[in-house]
């Protein structure tokens, strides 16, 4: 499994672990927000608002709660005015950190980010030192179990629009970000449905192991326990088995 799918597997768990600290609730809010904010209310004119909307209803968000904050986007009702700001940093073993965060106040959370890089033996970098590692993409994931013929999943997902597949558990069909609706409605008609989001792959990898591994993967939860910060993508590689005990280790 590649570098990136054990990336997919460690977001999905660490979503099941927001939703039972409830963090989700708020870093999805202020996402509906500022894409609400940005492309309008209506779901069906805004792509980044109905992809946020899809992962606000896996995570069984409250219908008012949306409601509220789709008006507070589009101005109806009084809001706070989330700034979005990209921080780019270093974690322990040279691995590369691309940090999305929605803010207001970027004087705060850059200290706030500061403060936890530091302590988990991370730094800031300078901008433009790590953004040219990561490559803005859209991607779906598709449950492996719904996939019964690999190549023809395949040759019909290239047929959809799709620029590139990496196989594993889930399934990931990458496409250019104006590429995914249409990519995910495709692949839908066909009866392979799943979460499609905007990533930021890396063009390159970092191998660490022991305990730089668990270093790495220690500084991004406490990075992604910062209310402010949104996700967090890195160009790490860490063998499955380690990956797994690492993981296991947090979790408990």
């Amino acid at each position: 499994m590649s570098g990136h799918n054990k990336w997919a597997n460690i977001k999905h768990r660490k979503a099941a672990q927001d939703a039972k600290r409830s963090k989700i609730f708020t870093k999805l809010i202020r996402e509906i927000i500022v894409a609400a904010r940005e492309g309008g209310g209506n779901p069906d004119t805004n792509p980044r608002l109905r992809a946020v909307l899809e992962k606000a209803r896996d995570a069984n968000m409250p219908k008012d709660t949306v409601e509220r904050s789709i008006k507070k986007g589009t101005g109806e009702l009084e809001g706070e005015r989330y700034e979005e700001i990209i921080y780019e940093a270093y974690a322990p073993g040279g691995v590369a950190l691309y940090i999305l965060a929605l803010t207001d106040n970027k004087n705060r959370t850059a200290q706030e980010l500061r403060h936890i890089l530091s302590k988990n033996g991370g730094s800031l970098a300078e901008s433009g030192s790590v953004a040219w590692i990561f490559e803005r993409k859209g991607v779906i994931e598709i449950p492996a179990e719904k996939i019964s013929d690999m190549d023809e999943f395949t040759l019909l997902a290239i047929d959809a629009g799709a620029e590139d597949i990496e196989e594993g558990d889930p399934v990931l069909v990458y496409a250019a970000p104006e590429s995914l609706t249409s990519v995910k409605e495709a692949l839908a008609s066909n009866g392979f449905t799943g979460e499609a989001k905007i990533t930021y792959k890396p063009k390159n990898s970092v191998k660490v192991t022991g305990s730089e591994a668990e270093k790495v993967l220690k500084l991004i939860d406490a990075l992604e326990d910062n209310d402010d910060v949104q996700e967090v993508f890195g160009n790490f590689d860490i063998d499955d088995a380690e990956l797994e005990a690492i993981m296991a280790k947090l979790e408990g």
